[in-house]
C-alpha cells in the first residue's frame, strides 16, 4: 500500500463490537501509513464511515451519517465508504451516493490521500482484516474478534451472505492481539462465538472456546463473552465463564415460542432457556445475564407474544434488547406470510421494554448496599462485571479513582440501570 503521507484521518464506526474492531484494525493500517487520528472530522484529510447493514434501520443511520459527514468536510477531503453496507450493496453504494470518493470491501486498503478512486469502483479484499495487527487499546478494555462469518442460516439474517462462513482464527494469533491491546478486560466477540474452532477440527475443533478463554483469563484481568448461541452453551462453557470472575451470559435467544423460533431456523424454546438459566443461578446466583428478542418476525401471533412477555416476566434478565423485524433480501422470512402489522409491532415492542425497564431497574435496586469490584473506565465512571462496554449501564465513581484502575466500591444508589457508588460525584 502506498503511504498517505502525514495527514489526518477520522473514522466513524456503526454498528455492533465485531465492526468496532475492523475499524481498530483499519486505524493500525492508517496508524503505520504515516497518518494521524483526528477527533473532529471537518478537520480530517480522510474521513471513513464503517457501516452497518444488519437491518433497515442501520442502513438508514448509516447513509445519514455518511451525508452528514460529506456535508460536514473541509474541501479536498476524502470519504471512503466501507463495512457490511459497502460489501453488501458496494456498486448501488457508489452510483448513488457521488458524495463518496470510494467504496471498499472487507479489507480492502485505503488508498492515498491524492490518489481519487472512481466512484463507480468496489475494490476486492486483499487484506485480511482479522489477523491484521492493531493499535493499543484507548481504553482500559477492548474487543477482541475470534472468528469471522457464520455456518447457520438463521430466518433473518443475511450476514452469512456478506461475512461468508465462519473463519476461527488460531489461539496464537489472538493471545498476540490480546496482549497488544493493553487492556484489564478483554471482550471476545464473533458473529457465533460458541462454534470457535469448529471450522478447523483438525486444529481446533468443538469446544475450543473454553481453553481459549481459559488462556485469555491468564493475561488480562477479566474475560467477557458477547453472543453465545444457546444450543452450545454446555456445561464445560458455563463453567469456564463463571470460573473466569466474569459470570456475564450473553444469550443469543431470539424469541420463546417453539413455532415461531423454527420458523427463524432457531433451536429452542421458552422453558428450555428458563431450564438453562435457572441451572446458570445455581451455580453463580450473582451471575448476569442479557439476551436480544426480535418482534414482528413472520407469523408472530398473540400468543407468541404473550409467551414472549411471560418469559421475560420469569426469567428476570438484568438486561434485554428486543428490536423489530426487519425484511432482508435473500433470506428465508423474506419470503414468508403472515407479516405483522408495523403499527402493532410497536405497540408489541412498547409493552416490552416497558416491562423490562422495570426488571431492570428492580435488579439494580437488589444491589444497594453490595460492595462491587470496578474497572474505571473514566473518570467518575466505571463497570462491575455485571456490565458490559458500550451497551448496559454504568457505576457512577467518585472523582479521582485512577482510569484503568480495579476498585472495590459501596453502591449506596440506582438510576434506572445506573448504580451510583459513595462518594460519586465528589471530588
Amino acid at each position: 500500500m502506498e503511504s498517505v503521507g502525514s495527514g489526518g484521518f477520522y473514522v466513524e464506526t456503526l454498528g455492533c463490537p465485531k465492526n468496532q474492531v475492523d475499524s481498530d484494525k483499519l486505524v493500525g493500517t492508517l496508524l503505520a501509513d504515516g497518518m494521524s487520528p483526528v477527533d473532529d472530522a471537518a478537520e480530517a484529510e480522510l474521513v471513513v464511515v464503517n457501516t452497518c447493514a444488519f437491518i433497515e434501520e442501520a442502513r438508514r443511520e448509516s447513509i445519514d451519517t455518511i451525508l452528514a459527514l460529506s456535508e460536514s468536510r473541509r474541501p479536498g477531503a476524502r470519504l471512503v465508504v466501507t463495512g457490511c453496507m459497502a460489501e453488501r450493496y458496494g456498486s448501488e453504494l457508489a452510483e448513488e451516493l457521488p458524495e463518496v470518493d470510494a467504496v471498499l470491501g472487507f479489507g480492502a486498503p485505503i488508498a492515498p490521500q491524492r490518489t481519487r478512486i472512481p466512484v463507480a469502483s468496489v475494490d476486492l479484499p486483499n487484506l485480511d482484516l482479522l489477523n491484521l495487527p492493531r493499535p493499543a487499546s484507548a481504553a482500559p478494555w477492548a474487543y477482541v474478534k475470534i472468528a469471522e462469518g457464520c455456518n447457520r442460516s438463521c430466518g433473518f439474517c443475511a450476514i452469512p451472505s456478506f461475512r461468508g462462513p465462519q473463519r476461527s482464527r488460531d489461539i496464537e494469533s489472538i493471545l498476540t492481539e490480546v496482549s497488544e491491546t493493553g487492556a484489564r478486560e478483554i471482550v471476545l466477540v464473533a458473529q457465533d462465538l460458541a462454534s470457535f474452532g469448529t471450522d478447523r477440527p483438525s486444529e481446533l475443533g468443538a469446544g475450543s472456546i473454553v481453553p481459549l478463554v481459559r488462556e485469555v483469563g491468564q493475561l488480562v484481568d477479566r474475560v467477557r463473552l458477547l453472543y453465545l448461541y444457546p444450543s452450545d452453551l454446555d456445561d464445560a462453557l458455563i463453567d469456564t465463564v463463571c470460573d473466569s470472575g466474569v459470570p456475564y451470559f450473553d444469550l443469543s435467544l431470539q424469541h420463546v415460542s417453539k413455532p415461531l423460533l423454527r420458523a427463524m431456523r432457531r433451536w429452542g424454546d421458552g422453558q428450555r432457556f428458563l431450564d438453562r438459566i435457572a441451572s446458570i443461578r445455581e451455580r453463580e446466583p450473582d451471575a448476569a445475564f442479557r439476551s436480544n428478542f426480535i418482534v414482528g418476525y413472520p407469523g408472530e401471533t398473540e400468543d407468541d407474544h404473550d409467551q414472549l412477555l411471560q418469559f421475560v416476566e420469569e426469567a428476570q434478565l438484568d438486561w434485554c434488547g428486543f428490536f423489530a423485524y426487519s425484511r432482508e433480501e435473500g433470506t428465508h422470512a423474506a419470503s414468508l406470510d403472515g407479516v405483522v402489522d408495523p403499527e402493532l409491532m410497536s405497540e408489541r415492542l412498547a409493552e416490552l421494554r416497558a416491562l423490562q425497564d422495570d426488571i431492570t431497574a428492580e435488579r439494580r435496586d437488589l444491589l444497594i448496599g453490595a460492595e462491587v469490584e470496578v474497572l474505571v473506565d473514566a473518570e467518575g465512571e466505571g463497570r462491575s462485571f455485571r456490565e458490559a462496554p458500550e451497551i448496559d449501564g454504568v457505576v457512577r465513581l467518585p472523582v479521582g479513582l485512577a482510569v484503568g484502575e480495579i476498585a472495590t466500591v459501596e453502591i449506596v444508589d440506582a438510576e434506572g440501570p445506573d448504580l451510583v457508588a459513595a462518594g460519586a460525584g465528589e471530588g
